[in-house]
This record gives structure tokens, C-alpha cells and sequence, in this order.
């Protein structure tokens, strides 16, 4: 039985045609049976297998299933354009490098049996010369492999020219959306640790399968959150199955984002597992700088974030200025320490330096509940719109602030009169301190040879005492 004829009994033949010709056979790799918690699949094909249309399968799993059908849904173009309101522009959701997302709502009317709940549907963008085969590798891994840290794929779309993926929906959008919107509320650092750890949690358990996937393009905007800030992994399509047997690393033209990919998987394309825990050590500094990996609008020395913060995660005096200044200080400093020497080790030039995924999560998982997070006042920032009318609002305040320390201090006037504040307005003023106000206060010459405690600035001195008259003693 045929590669092709097992892909047609899943996937309609239209989505084969003409695709990718394959120079020779290649084996599938079977894997044990898993429990329901990480996938429903009893074995799993090797997304290499999934790629080429006249590949033939082994004796071994004539009568096995490619994918697990029951898991997956079929929709028709018609009914997606139903889902989305013909992907009206009010339910657009964004766009990758695959294609658009718009959002939908699917219930039993649709499909029986459906779970009613929103969803994404991401048309793909044909016009890539990968866009197929893309397409192909995302369904084989999410329709494979089920995890809490992944996207949950409900179906897809495949007809004539369309291929459209339906996933769940997850209405925190991106963790790039929620570090990197320029008006959104600072992610705090308990969240922040905790969105580290579950894609940490759904990296280990790509590395970990029976037959290891490479996601290859781990990165902010690839992390989806749903309402709790619980991390899901998406876009598989550029996944790669690990290195098998002896194999070290598995050799491949050099794919993913800038400023995230591994140096040495950019220098020779040998990619393994240590690749992706490169890229998620960037996405960790991201977490704690609050700075995108790169960034043409800052400095030229700080406009790539690894070349500029990786030799201060290990200076405590140094890492205080690289934390992201919109935590306001709120953090764990024990916490920041260890997760910034994390990141140094995650983004050693050496892969063999680096932890594995499942060591990260053991270091991580504390850091979501330390203790030493100090507790800071609560700061009000007015909305600069309101500035003018803020301004005119403590001027009256002040004027009558003036007014009322004045009653109190009795500094008003009756009839045009000054009263003394310690004496009945009636009573008249003492005659020392009596003088018409129309005459004017007497000028006062200073001498500037005059000797200073003797001049018209001081008060003047009473007349001296007579000296008493000395007795003079003869002896």
C-alpha cells in the first residue's frame, strides 16, 4: 500500500497533485502508543514521509493510519466562508508568513457533533514556493501530536487551489502583541514567567517524542495565549523530524527569523534540538528587557539584543539597567538572577553548553512563585488629554488653599483698612506704628565707608549708657 493511497483515504487527491516528486522511498518511523494526555495517534508518519507524494510505505504499516482521522475535521470552502463572514475584514486577526487569520465560530450546525466555540482560520498564502508543503507539515504534526503547550488543530481545508487550517482560538493573541504593543498593560512578572515555562513545557515535549520534532521557529510571535497567559506553540511549518540513530544533527537549508536562530545553524544549516533552546533563550531575554530581538530603531550596539545584553546576564550590577523598565522594579531579584544565568547558558555559542528543554522547565517552574517581589505604590498617570483641564482644576484648588490660610491668619481687610491680626479691628493702631499710607516710606542712604553694624539697615541702636565713672586707687 502506497504512501498516496493511505494520504488519499485522509486528504483529497487534489492536495497531492503535482507537488513535490520524491528521487526514492523513505522509511516511517513508527512510535510506541502514547496515552490520551499527548496524543491520540498510535503511530506516527515522519513529516519527511508527509512531504512527497510518491513515497511508499514499509510492509510494517500496511494497516496502520497515517493520521488519526477521528481527530480532525474536513471543512469545505463554503462552509469556512460561512465560519468567518467571508472573512470580513471586522474579523481579522492578523497575518504571518503563511497567509491571514480571521477569527470564526463553529457549533454543531456546521458539523454535527462539533463543539460550539470561536475559532482561527488561516488561509495560506499559495504564492510561496513553500506554502504547500507548509501547509502539509502543519497538519502532520498538530494532527500527530496533542499537548496542552500546542495550538489545537480542529481541521483543514483542501480544495482545488484553497488550503485553509481551522485551529482554536486563543484570545490573548501573541506574546509579541502583549511584550511589544506600544499602549498594552505591562505583562507583570509572575505572568511572564509563567508563559516562559509553558512554552518551555511544549518545546521539551516536541524534543522528547518518540520520534523528536525540531520546531525550528520558536519566537514571540509564534507563542499564542489564551485568557489564563498559558503559552500554546503554533505555526509548525517549518518543523523538522529530529536526528535519528547516530545521527547528531540533521543537515537543512537554513530557515526561520532573524535574530533568533541559532549561530551555528546560520553558519552550516545543522540543525538539532540545541537550536531551538538557542531560540528560546532570546525569547526568555525578551521576557526579561522587554526588547525585541531586533530592533533597527535603537542604537546601532544595541539594535541586535543577544550581542548587547548576553554579557550582562551575569553581572547583578549590570542586569538591573537591562530589565525591562516597564516592571517598575516589581520583580523577583532572586528570580531575575536565575533566570537571566538561564538565558546566558540557553545562548552559549557552544550547543553542547546549552540545557536540555526539560532542565529548562525544572529551572523555570520556582521562578513563578517567589516570594521577594517587593510591593510598590500604586501610580496614577494622566491621560495627556486631560492635562489642561487637570491644570485648571489645581489652580482653583491653590487659589482657595491661599484664600483660607489668609482668613485663618486674619490677613484681610474691612473699609480699606489693615487690622493686625492680634488686635480687635476697632482699636486703633499704636502711634509708633501709625503712618498715613499716602506718604511715602523715607529713602535711606548707605554709606558704603560706614561701618556696617552701625548702618541705616540695622534698627537703630539706643543711645550708648553713660560709662560709669572710674575710681582710680593710689597705693
Amino acid at each position: 500500500m502506497t504512501m498516496k493511497s493511505i494520504l488519499k483515504s485522509i486528504l483529497p487527491s487534489t492536495c497531492f497533485h503535482g507537488e513535490y516528486p520524491s528521487p526514492k522511498p523513505k522509511k516511517v518511523v513508527s512510535t510506541k502508543p502514547r496515552n490520551s494526555s499527548t496524543s491520540t495517534s498510535t503511530h506516527r508518519i515522519s513529516i519527511e514521509d508527509l512531504s512527497y507524494q510518491n513515497t511508499t510505505l514499509s510492509e510494517e504499516l500496511t494497516n496502520s493510519l497515517s493520521l488519526a482521522g477521528s481527530n480532525l475535521y474536513k471543512f469545505t470552502v463554503v462552509e469556512l466562508k460561512a465560519i468567518t463572514q467571508h472573512f470580513s475584514s471586522s474579523n481579522f486577526l492578523g497575518e504571518g508568513g503563511f497567509g491571514p487569520v480571521h477569527k470564526g465560530f463553529i457549533d454543531d450546525r456546521v458539523r454535527p457533533g462539533l463543539k460550539a466555540q470561536p475559532v482561527a482560520v488561516k488561509l495560506l498564502d499559495l504564492e510561496s514556493k513553500q506554502g504547500h508543503k507548509e501547509w502539509l507539515t502543519e497538519v502532520v504534526v498538530l494532527g500527530q501530536l496533542r499537548h496542552q503547550h500546542l495550538v489545537k488543530l480542529i481541521g483543514y481545508c483542501c480544495e482545488d487551489e484553497h488550503r485553509l487550517l481551522v485551529y482554536e482560538y486563543l484570545p490573548r493573541g501573541s506574546l509579541e502583541n502583549q511584550l511589544f504593543r506600544r499602549f498594552s498593560a505591562s505583562l507583570p512578572w509572575s505572568t511572564r514567567m509563567k508563559i516562559a515555562v509553558g512554552a518551555a513545557k511544549g518545546l521539551a515535549f516536541l524534543h522528547e517524542a518518540e520520534q523528536p520534532v525540531i520546531y525550528r521557529d520558536f519566537k514571540a510571535s509564534n507563542i499564542l495565549l489564551d485568557s489564563d497567559y498559558n503559552a500554546k506553540l503554533s505555526d509548525f511549518g517549518l518543523a523538522k523530524d529530529g536526528p535519528e540513530g547516530d545521527d547528531t544533527h540533521v543537515s537543512t537549508r537554513v530557515m526561520g527569523t532573524q535574530g533568533y536562530a541559532a549561530p551555528e545553524y546560520v553558519m552550516t544549516g545543522h540543525l538539532t534540538a540545541k537550536s531551538d533552546v538557542y531560540s528560546f533563550g532570546v525569547v526568555l531575554l525578551e521576557l526579561l528587557t522587554g526588547r525585541k530581538s531586533v530592533d533597527k530603531n535603537r542604537p546601532a550596539r544595541e539594535q541586535n539584543l543577544v550581542d548587547w545584553a548576553r554579557p550582562m546576564l551575569i553581572d547583578a550590577r549590570k542586569l538591573v539597567k537591562i530589565m525591562d523598565p516597564k516592571l517598575e522594579g516589581q520583580y523577583s531579584e532572586m528570580g531575575t538572577k536565575k533566570a537571566a544565568s538561564l538565558a546566558y547558558q540557553c545562548l552559549s555559542h557552544r550547543p553542547k553548553s546549552r540545557p536540555t528543554m526539560s532542565n529548562v522547565v525544572k529551572i523555570l517552574e520556582p521562578l513563578q512563585d517567589f516570594d521577594d517581589i517587593p510591593i510598590g505604590p500604586f501610580v496614577y498617570t494622566v491621560p495627556v488629554e486631560n492635562n489642561e483641564v487637570v491644570k485648571e482644576k489645581d489652580q482653583a484648588k491653590e487659589d482657595e488653599s491661599t484664600k483660607e490660610r489668609k482668613r485663618e491668619n486674619g490677613q484681610y481687610r474691612r473699609n480699606g483698612h489693615r487690622h493686625h491680626p492680634l488686635k480687635s479691628p476697632r482699636s486703633p493702631m499704636p502711634q509708633s506704628q501709625s503712618r498715613p499710607q499716602s506718604q511715602p516710606r523715607p529713602r535711606v542712604r548707605i554709606d558704603r565707608h560706614q561701618n556696617y553694624r552701625g548702618s541705616a539697615l540695622n534698627s537703630p541702636s539706643p543711645s550708648p549708657s553713660p560709662q560709669p565713672h572710674k575710681k582710680s586707687y593710689e597705693t
